[in-house]
């Protein structure tokens, strides 16, 4: 089994999108999400978390990210199709990176 990194992208950052939420949108977005992973199963190593604005270091560009987590699967395809009706691509504007998570030579 491989691990993958999954970036969740959004027009409006994670801090953004939490303190313009009501309480009830806030619960069915948590909702959504709960369900996602329990049909995910065993493949979500990580829920994972929201995330703060970034900040590029070494003068290149940041990525815009508004949260991770990490699943196992055996391919890149696999991880795609458990992602393929994921809750954060409802929203306008949403993407979602996949990359796998590569071991460095000699560890």
């Amino acid at each position: 089994m491989t691990k993958f990194l999954v970036l969740y992208h959004a027009g409006a950052s994670a801090r953004e999108q939490m303190a313009s939420a009501t309480p009830e949108q806030a619960k069915a977005g948590m909702d959504a999400w709960m369900t996602w992973a329990r049909n995910a199963g065993d493949a979500v190593v990580d829920l994972g978390a929201p995330l703060g604005e970034g900040v590029a270091i070494g003068g290149g560009a940041g990525d815009g990210a508004a949260g991770f987590s990490i699943l196992e699967a055996e391919s890149q395809d696999a991880v795609q199709e458990l992602l393929r009706d994921h809750p954060h691509l409802h929203m306008p504007g949403a993407s979602i990176t996949v990359q796998e998570l590569l071991s460095p030579p000699g560890m």
